[in-house]
């Protein structure tokens, strides 16, 4: 079993690097680089509400503070033309330090309260992207900012979208490195501890401040590269980019997917990005062949599609109980033991 598991990630490592040069037209590679976006998004969500158990229905807002970060300070909006890389950098800080702003006012609160005002938050963040074009014209309200400028690697430019494709496949992949890394550590123990029960974890010691204000800020960045990246991809950036509707997708991968998964974050973007686009020749019913799809699936498999052990006893305890009884009979049968 573990023989061929590492043969399919081994194909599908090799698939991932050579689709660029196998993909049937420049469109598929177009949604490739969205696909990797949007498992970036999901990642990033997916250590505020998978791992740490906080439910941000506003994560949006920083997707679209860190695509004006780069509009502002690569466009000509006020002629200015930093480097790509430099402004990276700025909109993950940035982002991040919005993410632990949001998070301070609302460490006390939990589930329902915590939905409503991180949702206020993407809302409030959207309409300030709107009317931010006076008195002094910021954002350049409906009308976007337009003509962002191209990354530059020197004389190299990502003026392609097979260049853009790798340029997104290392940050998902540096992206995902650090996750798993966090994952494992203690950080990231304690961020399982809260989600499990705050007051028993607070009760073990666990600082739940800085434990939440980490998860707010590290998931945040997340959406400040990813807006960065998307700027530049598309050469313009426009608030209704930044819906609540953006959210509820977002958050949808990360549940498809499977929460507190890393993989499955990936999975779930890679499917609700791509579904759709393979169900545009039946354009009037679309939508509604994607929802079905979506509240089937919650149905038969609501842990998501990639699950962990822990998340599995949770959602499935039956599943648990039942394997321990089959543990029990067979070593009861090893002994001689008749039941």
């Amino acid at each position: 079993m573990g023989a061929r598991r590492e043969l399919l990630l081994a194909g599908c490592a090799i698939l991932v690097l050579v689709y660029p040069w196998i993909a049937p037209s420049d469109y598929w590679i177009r949604v490739a680089c969205w696909v990797g976006l949007y498992a970036m998004l999901a990642s990033g969500l997916n250590v505020v509400v998978g791992l740490a158990g906080l439910l941000d229905l506003g994560y949006v807002a920083f997707y679209g503070i860190g695509s004006y970060a780069f509009a502002l300070l690569a466009s000509g909006q006020f002629d200015i033309h930093w480097s790509f890389w430099a402004i990276v950098v700025v909109a993950l800080a940035v982002t991040a330090l919005a993410g632990i702003l949001l998070g301070i006012p609302v460490l006390r609160l939990r589930g329902d309260y915590l939905a409503i005002v991180t949702l206020g938050f993407g809302e409030m963040t959207y309409i300030l992207l709107i009317n931010l074009d006076r008195p002094i014209n910021i954002t350049n309200g409906t009308n976007g900012i337009v003509g962002v400028d191209t990354p530059r690697l020197g004389a190299f430019s990502f003026d392609a979208n097979w260049k853009y494709y790798y340029l997104i496949l290392a940050f998902l992949l540096l992206g995902l490195f650090v996750i798993q890394r966090v994952n494992r550590s203690r950080l990231g123990r304690a961020w399982i501890a809260l989600r499990e029960d705050e007051v028993a974890a607070a009760a073990n010691g666990i600082n739940t401040t800085t434990t939440k204000l980490w998860a707010f800020g590290l998931g945040a960045s997340f959406a400040g590269v990813v807006g960065s990246i998307a700027a530049a991809l598309q050469g313009s950036v426009f608030p209704d980019s930044f819906l609540f509707a953006e959210s509820t997708l977002i958050l949808a991968m990360v549940v498809l997917g499977g929460m507190g998964n890393i993989l499955g974050a990936v999975v779930g973007a890679a499917i609700l990005v791509v579904l759709p686009e393979l169900l545009r020749p039946l354009q009037a019913y679309r939508l509604l062949i994607f929802g079905v799809l979506l509240m089937v699936m919650m149905v038969v498999r609501p842990e998501g599609i990639v699950v962990s052990r822990r998340r599995r006893r949770e959602l499935r305890p039956e599943d648990d109980e039942l394997a321990t009884r089959q543990r029990e009979t067979l070593y009861d049968v090893e002994r001689g033991v008749t039941p």
